[in-house]
Order: C-alpha cells, then structure tokens, then sequence
C-alpha cells in the first residue's frame, strides 16, 4: 500500500518536537508535574509535543482518527489512525536521564503500515514502512540473522503499577540472568523495541503496556526481519496485539527462545 504522505515530512516534525523537548528537559520544577496515577507522570511537555504532534500529523493525513496518551481516544471506525506516544519515557525525561521517545504507528484498519521512533539519547530517527523494510538514520537494519540468546542481551520494563503478574515476570527474569548475557532496562518500551530492531537487544519483553508504547516497536522489529507476538505466541491482528497487554520481540531466534519462557511463566 502506498502512502498518502511523504514519509520525510515525519522525520521532520519528530526531530522538530525532539529538539524543543530537549531544550526543555531540567526546566521543570516539580509542581508542574501531574501524577495520572501510581508511579503516571506527566508534564507540559508531554502535552505540548502531543498537541504539536497531532496537529502536524492531521495535517499530512486529515481523514485520520488518533489514539494519543493524553488526548485519549480519537480513532474512526476504519481507514488510518495514528497511534503515538508524544514521550516515551517521561520519568527518565522528568530526572534529567537521556533515555526517551517519540512513537508514532499508523495503521490501515487493523493493519500497521508505518512506523517511526525518534530517540533522544542518540539523536537517532528509526523508520519501518510495511513490507519495504525498517531503517535508522536512512541504514537498512537486518536482524533476520541474529544471535541466540546466550550471545546476547534481553531488555525488559519492570511492573511500576500493574503487579498481578509478578510471579511470572520474576520467573522469566530468572531464565533470562541464567540463559543470556545480561537483561536491562531503560524505561522506554520505544526504545527498547527500536535498538531490539537494530540488533543492540536480541529480544524484548514487557508486561502491562499500551498500544502507543509498543505500535512502532512492533512494525519496526518486524521490517528488520525479526518476530512479535504475545507471550503465548498466539495468532494476533496487529490491531489484537496492540491490546493484549504483553509483547515478546527478537531476532528470530531469541524470540523462539523467549517465547516458550514467557508461555510457559504465563500460562
């Protein structure tokens, strides 16, 4: 399918918006911050670069519907709707830390046809088109080859208000400290999925998420040559995986490998 827009204009307008965030990070003192709920922050610049974001979105495509973190729900029945995380990361961006995201997805009904992920740590803009392949910084990334788990790194996001699945979070923790060379974490589900697409991790899961945390992740990860599902490797519609709340992500390899972990932590 064709794209109704210039991708390059989105590069544009998420660099546009990364840039003033980044001006703006230390500036806030701590009253003009909101708690949504247990361990939900948000700020003025949250609200900002959504608006800014939705406005220069709509403006490319306006028969769009949205699904923003802060707007709430937008979406048309059928057709495009955009799905997009203004900053991923507000915590890390809230304590001066250099690890966070812009997340944008749109979908084709249930049907994830771009993505693209601007990260401010690198300054790096990663871009998936469906069935045309995911780049960064306009590189062709691959991970279709990737190495096993052993060889490699897990990323994860640790519970901060969903707990009812603790048991088997620390379960797949287990397996993970013992069968990989290390599992981090950065606070950013955005950015753990875009480095997990350009081979930094060789795998990715998290529990408790929402769809604009993990919609590019998803078509990013998959353009690259690598695989998404839930934990129990069900057959999913994009549209289904961005809202059963759990997502395994690999080279093809570490994501067989991971999978029957969380399948089996989970079931």
């Amino acid at each position: 399918m064709n794209l109704p827009f210039d991708p390059q204009q989105i590069e544009a307008l998420m660099r546009h918006i990364g840039s003033w965030m980044k001006a703006e990070q230390g500036k806030l003192a701590d009253i003009e911050v909101e708690t949504k709920s247990l361990n939900s922050l948000v700020s003025y610049v949250d609200q900002t670069a959504e608006t800014q974001l939705v406005e220069g979105l709509k403006a490319m495509l306006p028969e769009s519907g949205f699904l923003a973190e802060e707007s709430g729900d937008a979406r048309i029945e059928a057709g495009w709707n955009w799905v997009i995380d203004p900053l991923d990361g507000t915590t890390n961006f809230l304590q001066n830390l250099p690890t966070y995201a812009i997340s944008v997805a749109l979908l084709y009904d249930d049907t994830l046809q771009f993505a693209a992920v601007w990260e401010a740590g690198g300054d790096d803009y990663f871009q998936a088109i469906q069935g045309q392949g995911a780049t960064c910084n306009g590189h062709k990334l691959s991970i279709a080859n990737g190495p096993q788990m052993k060889d490699g790194l897990i990323a994860t996001g640790f519970p901060y208000y969903d707990f009812s699945a603790m048991d088997g979070y620390l379960d797949v923790l287990r397996r993970g400290m013992k069968g990989s060379r290390g599992i981090r974490r950065f606070g950013s589900a955005a950015t753990d999925l875009a480095w997990t697409a350009g081979g930094k991790f060789q795998a990715f899961f998290e529990h408790g998420l929402s769809p604009w945390d993990i919609a590019a992740g998803i078509l990013l990860v998959r353009e690259a040559g690598g695989w998404v599902s839930d934990f129990s490797n069900r057959n999913l519609s994009d549209a289904q995986l961005l809202t059963c709340r759990s997502i395994v992500a690999g080279n093809p390899q570490a994501h067989a490998e991971l999978v029957q972990w969380t399948d089996n932590a989970f079931s």
